[in-house]
């Protein structure tokens, strides 16, 4: 499956490493323009002190075969948040997907910790930075995606509709922000639906972000080592994955048939036969439920 993207502009809001990179990338493959932001730069860091710049991120993009534009922004600043926009307008005339992966709270969230034993300050920062961001960057940018019909936004999450439902998520801010996220797709869509757009929340699996492969100590090229401290991680995930689902929904004719559905880069993987870098095709929800809760070995036979 070759996504076909040429002449669309898209906006990767949160596209400095992670997901938001491996999207941004994957819409360039497919010949995308693409607005890439975040608050890292080579000249300024963010607080998370990571090498990741949004410079190296629209290089990515330019090199798949796209246009890459780094801009940046902090997406909590509603001014910055309006200039952008009113960049795009002025350079690109259009937007055609907008994908919200605006995100930052990795070292904020505490693992199962009710709300009284969680930091105050520390969640609801998480409020603001997973749910506030996502709100005012559609504010100012879904406004020029309907000037055509046929836009796309997408709410990155963790987590599908149906598994968050019945698993409680790390703590209730952490919780609440991923839900509402995916709500909050579901919300978007029942307006933009009146004007021809498709809105839907997607997650991936366990993602080999860069943060968390250096959390095991290794790097893409000898991922599986980890695998021998977690074995139940070999069935993860590059960024490129959940890219090519959202590259693959964004050149869908009838995309509109996902309207308000939360989906995951698995389960996409199957509607349009694409796989993931390495050839794989992992169903990491699936497999959670199915294997690694119900305390059974690692065995990704049949899930990828």
């Amino acid at each position: 499956m070759t996504a076909n993207l040429r002449e669309k502009v898209a906006l990767v809001a949160g596209a400095t490493r992670g997901a938001g990179r491996g999207i941004a990338v994957e819409l360039g493959a497919a010949g995308a323009t693409v607005y890439v932001t975040g608050r890292t730069t080579r000249a300024k860091q963010s607080e998370y002190i990571r090498p990741e710049t949004i410079e190296e991120t629209a290089e990515l993009v330019t090199a798949a075969g796209g246009k890459g534009i780094a801009v940046q922004v902090d997406h909590l600043v509603k001014q910055q948040v309006e200039a952008l926009v009113a960049r795009i307008r002025g350079e690109a005339g259009r937007l055609d997907i907008l994908v919200n992966d605006i995100w930052g709270c990795e070292k904020l969230f505490e693992w199962d910790k009710a709300v009284w034993e969680h930091s105050l300050d520390k969640g609801l920062r998480m409020l603001q930075l997973g749910i506030e961001t996502h709100l005012i960057t559609a504010h100012y940018a879904l406004p020029l995606m309907i000037e055509r019909p046929g836009g796309l936004l997408v709410e990155m999450t963790d987590g599908t509709a149906e598994y968050n439902a019945t698993h409680y998520r790390l703590s209730p801010f952490y919780d609440l922000v991923k839900t509402g996220v995916t709500r909050m797709a579901w919300a978007h869509a029942q307006d933009l639906a009146k004007h021809g757009a498709t809105a839907v929340s997607i997650t991936p699996g366990w993602l080999r972000s860069e943060m968390m492969l250096d959390a095991y100590g290794v790097r893409e090229e000898n991922w599986r080592e980890a695998t021998k401290v977690q074995p139940h991680f070999a069935i993860s995930e590059t960024p490129h994955f959940v890219g090519r689902a959202v590259a693959a929904i964004a050149a869908d004719p009838d995309r509109a048939r996902w309207n308000g559905q939360s989906l995951s880069s698995g389960g996409v993987a199957k509607t349009y036969g694409f796989d993931d870098i390495d050839g794989s095709r992992p169903d990491c929800w699936r497999y959670m439920v199915e294997v690694q809760e119900p305390g059974r070995p690692a065995d990704v036979t049949g899930y990828r």
